[in-house]
This record gives structure tokens, sequence and C-alpha cells, in this order.
């Protein structure tokens, strides 16, 4: 591989056109899936910063600090990057729930032949 964004060791994030990347956070221990949200390079230097999950929310168009408001922050026990820089994966120790419907897991339900179904 020729590519230092590949292959190389310098964190070089391949933002899309909105300037996001797309950030999975999982339980640290656990390993359970938690969500799925957007970084901007913003949220990324936050993160790293302070070792806590922020995020870009698309939504309300602001950067957003996990729990700041809830009390459910994610405390990062490692960060870790895909092949090509345009995806994180935060392995998180979550301090209450990551979906804002008070669930544990923003994927609660599983997708059967006939509909959703509650785990």
């Amino acid at each position: 591989m020729s590519d230092a964004r590949e292959a190389g060791l310098t964190l070089d994030p391949k933002w899309d056109a909105n300037g996001l990347i797309t950030a999975v956070a999982s339980d640290a221990v656990s390993g359970e899936l938690l969500m799925v949200a957007h970084m901007n390079a913003d949220a990324l230097a936050a993160t790293l910063a302070t070792g806590e999950a922020h995020y870009w929310s698309r939504s309300r168009q602001e950067l957003w600090h996990k729990g700041a408001t809830s009390g459910a922050t994610q405390r990062v026990i490692e960060m870790r990057i895909d092949c090509d820089q345009d995806a994180v994966w935060l392995k998180v120790e979550p301090a209450g729930p990551a979906c804002h419907t008070g669930e544990r897991s923003c994927f609660y339900r599983r997708v059967g032949a006939t509909g959703l179904e509650r785990d």
C-alpha cells in the first residue's frame, strides 16, 4: 500500500462533503453496540482532549457532549479509526443509557419477517 492515510500512523480523517465522519460507540466491557453518530473536526478534537465522547448533532447543527444534560456520559477507553479513516469506533464506559429513548443501546429492536421486535 502506498496510501499514507491507509498505511501510515498519522491521524488524517477523511471527512465527507459535510465535514463529518461516522462514529460508532460500543461498551468497552461487554462489546455491546450502543450507538452510531457523527463527528466533525471539533467533536473529534474535544473527544481527544477530554476523554469523553463528543459528537456533531446533525439535527441541531451543534457540537454535542454526550450526556452533558442527561448525565449519561461516555468515557472513552479506546478510540480506533478504520482503514481509510472515514469512521471511528469508540470503546466507552457509559454512565447511563446511550439512546435518547432511555434504552441502554439505540439498537434495542430486531427487524423480523413481520416487522420490528423488541429484545
